[in-house]
């Protein structure tokens, strides 16, 4: 009876963890959005399974290498962490770690359409990542006009007057995330903004070699801080 309730409150904690993530908004912090339905019928059929399983005879063969029961109390320990814990956002540390700054990092983003007709102003920080994906000359796009918003974050390679305007991108959950950067270069005199805040920055591009590297930099005319948007990450 102990084996079998234990089974029985893994199935329970585990469909209430996913549920909490839902009702909480936390869910997309983990996952994309696409997949939301999925997480959320897994949380409901867990439930409904536990419930299926107070009723059900416990099973007599066991031929596992642990004593029975085990296994579940590791998924009901697992549960409880969640249960109690909050998820976070990355922050600009986890970034520097998974590359950030890096060219070559640019061309893990697919591009999943290429518009020339979109005005240069509607493209998001992902979109511009994208475009330079399929075409990387950054001459193309001197001059060009910018509208786009990212948290703050400070590659060791940018020079001072600097700073990253920096996105992740999930293609299927928090654990494949890796991101994505523009650099921007402030107006002169301008104090350093805190990493990790987030801007809406507004300017005209133009090429720069930072690092040894031709890089597409927008030069910002405006920024302005806004707060962390609910969902922070691009898909």
């Amino acid at each position: 009876m102990v084996v079998k309730g234990i089974g029985v409150l893994a199935l329970a904690a585990w469909g209430a963890l996913l549920l909490k993530y839902w009702l909480t908004n936390q869910l997309d912090l983990l996952i994309n959005p696409n997949y939301t339905f999925l997480a959320v019928g897994a949380g409901f059929i867990l439930l409904v399974l536990a419930g299926v399983k107070v009723w059900a005879p416990p099973l007599t063969d066991h031929r596992g290498i642990f004593p029975p029961g085990w296994s579940s109390l590791l998924l009901v320990l697992a549960a409880g962490v969640g249960l109690v814990t909050t998820p976070h956002v990355f922050t600009s540390q986890t970034a520097l770690a998974r590359g950030l700054g890096t060219p070559t990092l640019e061309t893990r983003v697919r591009p999943q359409a290429f518009h020339l007709e979109i005005q240069s102003q509607q493209r998001t920080l992902v979109d511009w990542v994208r475009t330079l994906a399929v075409y990387p000359e950054p001459d193309a796009y001197d001059g060009q006009l910018a509208n786009i918003k990212g948290f703050v974050a400070y590659p060791p390679q940018l020079p001072p007057g600097y700073l990253m305007l920096s996105r992740f991108v999930i293609t299927c959950c928090a654990a494949d995330a890796y991101p994505v950067g523009m650099p921007v270069r402030l107006a002169p005199d301008h104090p350093p903004y805190p990493k990790d805040s987030w801007l809406s920055v507004q300017g005209r591009m133009a090429t720069e070699v930072i690092d040894g590297e031709r890089r597409l930099v927008l030069h910002a005319h405006t920024t302005t801080p806004i707060p962390q948007p609910r969902n922070p990450y691009e898909y």
